[in-house]
């Protein structure tokens, strides 16, 4: 399966069901040189990875089809290696930031996402790309 090993540097998948975040998002990697798809829909998302290499994957946590965690569980079970960020508008996450974070996030984000924060996590899992 293409998905057993991630690429140095790769694509990030965005997950979010708003555009104007989901195209924030976006430009923010692409502008320093990321490869990031996006996806509205969190279904389609899952449906596309199971035949793609996810080097790490940006998911909203409320979104109406399936909310973030569940996307998070079942990326996981399509690739259990990729590191996700979930992000989220809600000021008090509650129980959720600590099921993300148990479950293998290894980021939990408030929108809007700060730029510096957002890359600086990026760059713990993917290198910087080279010219």
């Amino acid at each position: 399966m293409s998905n057993a090993t991630r690429p140095e540097t790769g694509i990030i998948y965005v997950v979010d069901d708003e555009p104007p975040n989901l195209k924030a998002l976006v430009r923010l990697l692409r502008v320093v040189g990321l490869e990031a798809v996006p996806f509205e829909s969190p279904r389609l998302f899952l449906e596309h990875v199971k035949d793609q290499s996810v080097s790490l994957a940006i998911i909203d946590l409320r979104m109406p089809e399936l909310s973030g965690l569940e996307v998070q569980r079942a990326l996981y079970d399509i690739c259990p290696e990729v590191p996700v960020i979930i992000v989220t508008g809600e000021r008090e996450p509650g129980i959720d930031r600590t099921i993300a974070l148990d479950q293998g996030a290894i980021a939990f984000l408030f929108k809007p996402v700060e730029a510096t924060e957002l890359l600086k996590t990026v760059r713990r899992v993917l290198p910087a790309p080279t010219s």
